[in-house]
């Protein structure tokens, strides 16, 4: 309705401005060279007026020629751009699919209809991978990485082909200049980290490490530092670290011991027995007393920083044999049986002592016992699952760092080896 309104409107000024036209007085005369013309108002300003519009239409037709290529290009851009997007498409389509042939050939067609874009050249650098062509893939990266704002997604491509190679230097300079590209970046730290660890950089790592593995970290670092205080330095940051770790304990009073401080040693590996026992923490801690007899009282002494754990009870009773004391070292085996500990190692132990005694028939029971008895502790990955003859800071197997733990069997009813009652064992510590 309101465009019907408009339209009679606009034709009622128009009807009027014809009316007013053919209502104007006057002549117009026009003389060019030896022609006059002459007329009326009204036909000159017609005529004046249709001469204006054809003019105006000319010059609108000789812009629109001018123009004319420029518009052909911006339709040309428009369809390549709209069938570069299309590309990009099937491209991300083809590498989803695992179709290498086709990711590679999109790829191709996308860069070369909106040119060698950032997005064009990760494309294709993922597409030659994807292929297995590793030679061509790095040099669309290295492509990638010389444009503005391409550089972290190009020397991100290179450190992972250089990883897939196992060409860790290479990886590692890739990774460098990936977190220059894009400070902050936690997974670039993360990879540095671990490409640090591959080469054996191990203060390397330790500095970009978190808490966790850090504890793995500062013992590798400590085993591979020349300088003996430094060395220090870096195995009480693992005990300071994880002084639940045997490991670390036994690289921090090791390298104590090593420059003569026995007494802050000895403390150490009380700290450490106190929280995780382990039959390597109880050698060291023994290793440095000759004397028998005199080891036995040093293994009741450090038993008594954790007399209800299982480890020391056979840390005393293997002292107490080591210097024929049988008697003592059969009472802790038995103390240790009858609290639940049924572990390979305990009828071994108890074997030993019989045959000690002279007690053949007993030692040959106690070592068929063994094939039902549970397994002893050992040195796994959580990670992959392997079993280590020793701890280890990186796994071999799977290249984990931090993962290398005292892995005990099942214990009796209640799965645990954690505890034994201490009552029954300080008794067979203290005889």
């Amino acid at each position: 309705m309101l465009n019907v309104i408009l339209f009679v409107l606009l034709a009622a000024l128009a009807t009027a401005g014809a009316w007013w036209v053919a209502g104007l007085p006057g002549q117009v005369s026009a003389t060019i060279g030896n022609i006059s013309v002459d007329a009326s108002a009204p036909v000159a300003l017609t005529l004046l007026t249709v001469l204006f519009l054809l003019l105006y239409a000319l010059i609108r037709l000789i812009t629109k020629l001018f123009a004319a290529p420029r518009r052909i290009a911006r339709v040309n851009r428009r369809v390549r751009r709209a069938s570069g997007e299309q590309a990009v498409t099937r491209t991300l389509v083809a590498l989803a699919a695992n179709d290498p042939a086709a990711a590679r050939r999109q790829a191709e067609r996308s860069r070369k209809l909106l040119g060698s874009t950032p997005l064009t050249l990760l494309l294709a650098g993922q597409a030659h991978r994807q292929a297995g062509d590793d030679v061509q893939a790095a040099e669309v990266f290295k492509q990638l990485a010389a444009l503005k704002g391409g550089a972290f997604l190009g020397q991100r491509g290179l450190m992972q082909i250089a990883s897939g190679q196992q060409d860790w230097s290479t990886a590692q300079v890739a990774a460098l200049e990936a977190e220059k590209a894009y400070p902050g970046a936690a997974w670039i730290k993360q990879e540095r980290q671990l490409l640090a660890v591959r080469t054996g950089q191990y203060r390397d790592a330790l500095q970009l490490s978190g808490a966790e593995g850090r504890a793995a970290l500062a013992i590798a670092a400590a085993d591979a530092e020349p300088n003996p205080a430094a060395a220090i330095k870096l195995a009480k940051q693992a005990f300071d670290a994880d002084p639940a770790l045997p490991p670390a304990a036994i690289a921090y009073a090791t390298r104590l011991r090593q420059a003569g401080r026995e007494k802050a040693a000895q403390a150490v590996i009380a700290r450490a027995w106190a929280r995780q026992p382990h039959p390597d923490l109880a050698a060291l801690a023994l290793s440095v007393q000759p004397d028998r007899l005199k080891r036995v009282a040093m293994a009741r002494q450090l038993a008594t920083a954790n007399p209800g754990h299982p480890e020391s009870v056979l840390m005393v009773a293997h002292a107490a044999l080591d210097a024929g004391l049988t008697g003592e070292a059969r009472r802790a085996v038995e103390a240790a049986r009858a609290a639940g500990l049924n572990q390979r190692r305990l009828f071994v132990l108890m074997a030993d002592i019989a045959e000690r005694d002279g007690h053949a028939v007993e030692a040959q029971e106690a070592m068929r016992a063994t094939a039902n008895a549970e397994p002893d502790p050992v040195w796994q990955c959580e990670a992959c699952g392997t079993v280590h003859s020793g701890w280890t800071a990186v796994c071999p197997a799977c290249g984990t760092h931090g993962r290398v733990a005292w892995s005990a069997g099942q214990l009796g009813a209640g799965g645990s080896a954690a505890l034994i009652r201490p009552s029954r064992i300080r008794d067979a510590i203290t005889g």
